[in-house]
């Protein structure tokens, strides 16, 4: 048993953050990366942060604009409270030692993305995530409070609940969370982490969808294990996909960031034609929710199986100078941006819900708390703002650190941690489970569930495709249990695992909120109802 005052799982910029927060008042943290601490959604960041830096810009208008994309789900107070910590956030980046691209008068240059009314977007090349990361992992490595983890994922959290559950028989209240069962990727083996405090910061789900500009790492860890502890999950339906997916064989998850489209790049259809301004009046700088499905029409329409974004016009220095690393992934692949447009297509991006939290990060699961992409904090609502979720998890970092800290000085200063800290915490029980000699049903379910999901609950939806995939999803769970329960965990089955629990939750949400809404989209239902589904969809 390994033991730490927090327990962080999760090593993108939300883990990492709250990591050095906690670390710098001396209290120890246990911080699990699931693969290499660098790793995850992170890193592959393009945009980058939206926050107010230009005095041309204002707290009011970054809250409109989030409001209006988050289509009328939006908790207004959590918006404005995250926008005005923003600047602060954003400086303590920059002491990290996170560069942010300057202009030639040596100010921070501003990129304007999809839904943003002004230029709020700072940025490190077309390279933000890498750039925040690697600041981040250097400061990590040097703290000497903070043990990490590496190649290992979160099976589930111990609860008291879950522990009477086991001693006594029976099923009372989830109690408060006392830590994680996680697996050693590396060894199989199965550790047991107690903590006075569990912080998830495992980022989205994407890999829940066949098509993805997510990273392996991305299949709902912390939310299908949240679940499954008692905390409460909310609107999951609200899944973004990202209107400008690279669509070659080789890259099928290079992302073709949105700021190309704040600097004018044109999403036109095979034949050259422009084709936004027949939905939106920003045309092919409205929010994803409607860039995607607008795509995903003109693709029905014309049968195409991609649409172009075209950037030629806006001059080949320009687009080598601001997005180096768009242009030379696409050379490498024979595609010069320069001379030919980009053929894109959307993918699964962003998990707009998740963890219910309130503004301290908090879950209705004492001791547990969920930020970043794991999380449902009231930021996004129906639809997620461009370059909101790095500013999200950093204020949330923030914000669950400063509630905790008063908490864990007094658990020392009156020695009242947990009693089952002090050793009552059971071990990991194999039972008779035994290794699993063939992968190829785990390899079959996963491959079927991610391809169920990318036909029947994506970007436009219908209740006879949901209550298809519902059916289906129950059949996988059976066995997807079966599975657990009878073989010893591997990486695969624990995240095949989540991954059911997850894509059940998404299309349960979905069934329930009989509206067309931000990224729920359903022809049975097209009409936003107010009145019945102005609400947050709560499991």
């Amino acid at each position: 048993m390994l033991k730490a005052q927090v327990l962080i799982l999760g090593t993108g910029i939300a883990g990492l953050s709250a990591a050095l927060k906690f670390a710098r008042q001396k209290t120890n943290v246990l911080l699990i990366a699931k693969a290499d601490i660098a790793e995850g959604s992170t890193r592959y960041a393009q945009g980058g942060i939206a926050s107010v830096w230009s005095k041309k810009d204002s707290f009011k208008a970054h809250v409109q604009d989030t409001l209006v994309a988050g289509a009328g789900l939006c908790n207004r107070e959590i918006v404005k409270l995250v926008v005005q910590e923003g600047p602060a956030a954003v400086r303590e980046l920059i002491e990290l030692g996170v560069k942010f691209t300057k202009n030639s008068s040596k100010s921070f240059d501003l990129h304007r993305e999809g839904g943003h009314g002004q230029r709020r977007i700072l940025h490190a090349d077309d390279l933000t995530g890498w750039a925040i990361e690697k600041a981040l992992v250097e400061q990590v490595k040097r703290n000497r409070y903070i043990k990490v983890l590496e190649h290992h994922v979160g099976i589930d959290l111990i609860t008291e609940g879950k522990i009477h559950k086991k001693l006594q028989g029976h099923t009372p209240l989830p109690g408060r969370c006392l830590g994680a069962y996680v697996l050693n990727t590396k060894t199989g083996k199965v550790l047991t982490l107690a903590s006075n405090a569990t912080v998830l910061a495992t980022g989205g789900a994407g890999k829940v969808y066949l098509y993805t500009t997510n990273p392996d790492t991305a299949s709902g860890d912390g939310m299908a294990m949240a679940f499954r502890a008692g905390a409460r999950v909310a609107n999951l339906e609200f899944f973004q996909f990202h209107p400008t997916c690279l669509f070659h064989p080789s890259a099928r998850t290079l992302l073709i960031s949105e700021a190309l489209r704040g600097e004018g790049a044109v999403l036109k259809n095979l034949a050259g034609e422009p084709f936004m301004d027949r939905h939106h009046a920003m045309a092919s700088l409205a929010p994803r929710d409607i860039v995607a499905r607008a795509i995903d029409l003109e693709m029905k329409r014309t049968g195409d199986k991609h649409v172009h974004l075209d950037a030629r016009h806006l001059g080949a220095e320009k687009l080598r100078k601001h997005f180096p690393n768009i242009y030379s992934s696409c050379l490498a692949l024979g595609i010069d941006i320069t001379q030919v447009p980009i053929p894109v297509v959307p993918a699964a991006h962003y998990t707009c819900g998740g963890v219910l939290t309130d503004e301290h990060g908090k879950t209705n699961v004492e001791g547990l708390y969920a930020i970043g992409e794991v999380a449902c904090t009231g930021l996004h609502g129906a639809n997620r703002l461009a370059s909101n979720s790095l500013l999200e998890a950093v204020v949330f970092a923030e914000r669950v650190y400063q509630h905790l800290r008063p908490l864990l000085k007094n658990s020392r200063r009156k020695h009242r941690s947990s009693s089952y800290l002090a050793g009552k915490i059971p071990q990991w029980d194999t039972g008779h489970a035994v290794a699993l000699e063939e992968q190829i049903d785990i390899a079959a379910n996963w491959h079927e569930i991610r391809l169920l999901m990318w036909n029947f609950v994506g970007i436009v939806r219908s209740t006879r495709r949901l209550s298809s995939a519902r059916r289906r999803l129950d059949l996988i769970q059976n066995e997807v249990n079966a599975y657990y329960w009878n073989y010893l965990p591997s990486k695969d089955l624990v995240e095949l695992r989540n991954l059911i629990t997850v894509a059940s939750l998404i299309v349960q949400s979905a069934q329930t909120r009989k509206e067309s809404r931000g990224l729920h989209y359903t022809v049975d239902y097209p009409a936003r109802d107010d009145q019945n589904f102005g609400r947050d969809t709560v499991m």
